[in-house]
């Protein structure tokens, strides 16, 4: 295709594509830190390392299990929900009342022994994992060549974004969600098992996390080491977005990942950094963030 004011339209929209994938990607694992941070003032380092078991367990699943696609699906994002659960109830709880960087210690300590141990069992290369049969294939859409299974990876990240979202903030859930933040022990009055939902919202915090790690499976090579390289990104998008905000997680992902497939075509020695970039703007113009509230 010709170019048009010296655009290349095959290429830029090739790398809005992969922006808007890597911002799907971006705005689950940043939503499942605002869920957690903003709802329970846990700073969860190791969001990354449950990411990267989800895609282990997506492997696993595929070469040993017999597991079908659909099926690791439904079941990784709840293996990997029960795994932080577990997380929560003997190792964060008992630390719950203390300073934040505890939690982040803590938790950035329990993502580099997730990461050791299945660096010693599976080895540092990566894995591969096919895509579903069901989602191969591309798509015409008259302007480029659309593969069906990142139009599935947008779709489904779009859904569970903004489903969140929805529940968190126009439900009767919700409602209760917020106000255990605020007055915990004022909710436990009236009969909310609040430890109970601590727990459960941890859970699907990190749960969110699993479910990127499948997503994810099928395009990046599944290796040790691919949940570190993502959480400084996605940490950068949390500020960015304003700490606890679930609107500002999502849409900061998705943005931010647009941002940065067009940095990649038109100055790509910047692709690398454009998001920090942006934080440093941000923080010096609104230091709580773009949707953040002012403490």
């Amino acid at each position: 295709m010709d170019t048009i004011l010296g655009i290349n339209p095959v290429a830029l929209f090739g790398q809005l594509l992969v922006g808007l994938i890597n911002g799907s990607f971006y705005a689950l694992l940043s939503l499942g830190l605002a869920i957690i941070f903003g709802l329970l003032r846990i700073i969860n380092f190791a969001q990354g390392a449950l990411y990267m078991i989800g895609a282990f367990l997506a492997w696993l699943g595929l070469e040993y299990w017999g597991l079908s696609y659909g099926w690791t699906l439904l079941i990784v994002p709840l293996v990997v929900g029960l795994f932080g659960i577990l997380i929560e109830r003997f190792l964060i709880r008992p630390i719950a009342h203390e300073d934040h960087l505890y939690s982040l210690l803590l938790t950035f300590g329990v993502a580099l022994v997730l990461q050791g141990v299945f660096s010693h069992v599976f080895g540092s290369s990566g894995k591969p994992y096919s895509i579903p049969e069901f989602l191969q294939g591309v798509a015409n859409l008259g302007f480029m060549y659309l593969p069906i299974y990142r139009g599935w990876i947008i779709v489904v990240s779009l859904l569970v974004c903004f489903g969140t979202w929805w529940a968190i903030e126009k439900t009767k859930l919700g409602a209760y969600l917020r106000a255990g933040t605020e007055n915990a022990r004022l909710l436990q009055a009236f009969g909310i098992n609040v430890p109970l939902m601590v727990t459960l919202t941890f859970g699907f915090g990190v749960a969110l996390a699993g479910l990127a790690g499948v997503l994810a499976a099928p395009i990046y090579s599944v290796s040790p080491d691919m949940g570190a390289n993502l959480l400084i990104v996605v940490f950068a998008i949390v500020v960015i977005g304003g700490m606890g905000s679930i609107g500002g997680a999502i849409i900061t992902g998705i943005s931010m990942g647009v941002i940065e497939g067009l940095t990649k075509y038109f100055y790509p020695e910047a692709s690398n950094t454009i998001i920090f970039m942006v934080m440093v703007v941000v923080l010096l113009i609104k230091p709580a963030g773009l949707f953040g509230k002012e403490v």
